[in-house]
């Protein structure tokens, strides 16, 4: 999943890189003074590629572009907002926020506590400062990305996902991106307390095949179980608590408590949030990102142990045309990502059963080899990967999560426009997108079934005859989709 979306992101940014280009003059102006046209320069954030033809490939010759200069926007002035820290650092709140004369990064491998203390990370904070902030400081603030409303009527051994039917029609591969909603970064669901058991038998299993951190991303690591625990308070305090002097979290699900002074921060994520989490870091000698931390269970086809420490384009080296069409858009992205600008979106699969974590050679890949002659429509299901990207402040990561959301097809009987759409898309996808997919070992039970909810939806007047399946408008919603969520939650 975390291929695909670096994949579908870069094609975003090559089509908004496209419009701007070719249709507003004064931004393509910009543009060709800004990469020197004359030079052939590759490089620069506002340079589009060569070739914006999806059919074309760009020139073999095209220097590898230098970001070794290139910064995420400054977060300083948040600094200003930070009640205490300027009088804590002996300075005026101008002086706090003036941007730095001169600019030593920290090392790549070094952890935050060993470098010193005029030393910066990307977004401008020096290692000082994010000192003098201590723990558990008001990343709403720093972020821009402000805390999510409390959700007094969620009740765990109810709770439903929103039914996310990412379902596109013409289907191909485009990002589909939304921007983030704060009250939804991190969703809980009824399956919570199996997800965590779950999560904590792969880790037990298959340890850093599924959770591990390189030298270096401790600030990162840190920096993100703060946010994870700040949201859960903030949007579910009748079941989480947090004790900042003695350093404890409180979670009234499990009913239990993590110490946060001596508990790895991946593994009070793995204890608590049903997510999976994967860091990227920029090294700060060649400003590339490259995944440094996390902790995924849930993948298909992947762990954590094939990606770690590789970067962007390593990690993309499988993936046909990616150096050629994708490679310099998504590293130009990541450079210049704002903390304040988070995105949403969702990416989906038939399954056979509920496959939670599928490595390479899993037993359960053989599932996808055959229709099984005697597989019934029971043990289809939709799963959906609802996934945020997202870079932290003061380490600067841009981090990936997802969750896997699985669905019986069975329920798309109710669900108007869903099983038509579906068909569209598996009967006359592209076919190179859809082997990719790979939903065929389920389609000779999944056909017949949405064939038969789609004629009864017409029947009872909820899908007009002659409607022509394509993207609906509340996409990744469909009609009515609240009165059934909320009637299955019971309120």
């Amino acid at each position: 999943m975390l291929n695909i979306l670096l994949l579908l992101l870069g094609a975003a940014f090559v089509a908004s890189s496209a419009f701007l280009f070719l249709f507003k003059q004064g931004r393509r102006d910009v543009i060709l003074h800004r990469i020197h046209i004359r030079r052939r320069r590759a490089s620069g954030s506002n340079t589009p590629p060569r070739s914006l033809s999806p059919g074309k490939k760009q020139p073999e010759d095209i220097p590898t572009p230098d970001y070794s200069d290139a910064f995420p926007p400054s977060r300083r002035f948040t600094l200003a907002e930070i009640p205490g820290l300027a009088s804590k650092l002996d300075k005026t709140k101008e002086k706090l926020v003036a941007p730095p004369e001169k600019k030593e990064c920290v090392p790549f491998t070094t952890e935050i506590r060993d470098a010193k203390d005029t030393m910066f990370v990307p977004c401008d904070f020096s290692v000082a400062e994010i000192k003098a902030l201590g723990d558990f400081p008001d990343y709403a603030i720093l972020s821009g990305v402000p805390l999510p409303q409390p959700y007094p009527e969620f009740d765990i051994k109810k709770a439903k996902p929103r039914p996310y039917r990412p379902f596109r029609w013409a289907y191909h591969q485009t990002m589909s991106l939304t921007k983030l909603e704060p009250d939804w970064w991190l969703e809980l669901e009824d399956t919570y307390e199996q997800r965590i058991k779950q999560r904590q038998d792969l880790f037990a299993k298959h340890g850093k095949a599924v959770l591990d951190a390189l030298p270096g991303s401790e600030l990162a690591c840190k920096e993100l179980m703060e946010m994870a625990l700040q949201f859960l308070c903030a949007r579910y305090p009748q079941y989480f608590r947090l004790d900042k002097e003695k350093m404890v979290f409180y979670n009234g699900i499990l009913n239990t408590e993590s110490d946060l002074k001596n508990t790895p921060p991946l593994h009070v994520l793995l204890n608590n949030v049903p997510e999976d989490f994967a860091i990227t870091l920029r090294d700060p000698e060649t400003g590339y990102y490259s995944f440094r931390a996390g902790m995924i269970c849930s993948a298909l086809g992947w762990n954590v142990a094939t990606k770690i420490g590789l970067n962007l384009a390593e990690i993309h080296k499988p993936i046909p045309d990616y150096k050629e069409k994708m490679q310099f858009s998504m590293d130009r992205y990541f450079t210049k990502k704002p903390t304040d600008k988070a995105i949403q979106r969702g990416s989906w699969g038939l399954e056979v059963d509920q496959p939670l974590y599928m490595p390479p050679g899993d037993p359960h890949e053989k599932y996808r080899d055959v229709q099984m002659a005697d597989l019934v429509l029971s043990r289809c299901n939709l799963r959906v990967d609802w996934q945020t990207l997202r870079r932290l402040p003061l380490s600067a990561a841009i981090v990936f999560n997802f969750k896997a959301l699985f669905t019986p097809v069975e329920a798309f009987r109710d669900e108007p426009y869903i099983p038509a759409l579906i068909l569209k898309i598996l009967n006359e996808g592209k076919k190179n997108l859809m082997e990719y997919k790979n939903t065929w070992h389920t389609e000779h039970v999944v056909k017949p079934a949405l064939e038969q909810y789609a004629r009864e939806q017409v029947e009872k007047g909820w899908v007009p005859k002659d409607w022509e399946p394509h993207t609906l408008d509340d996409s990744p919603y469909f009609p009515g989709w609240e009165e059934k969520w909320h009637r299955e939650q019971g309120f």
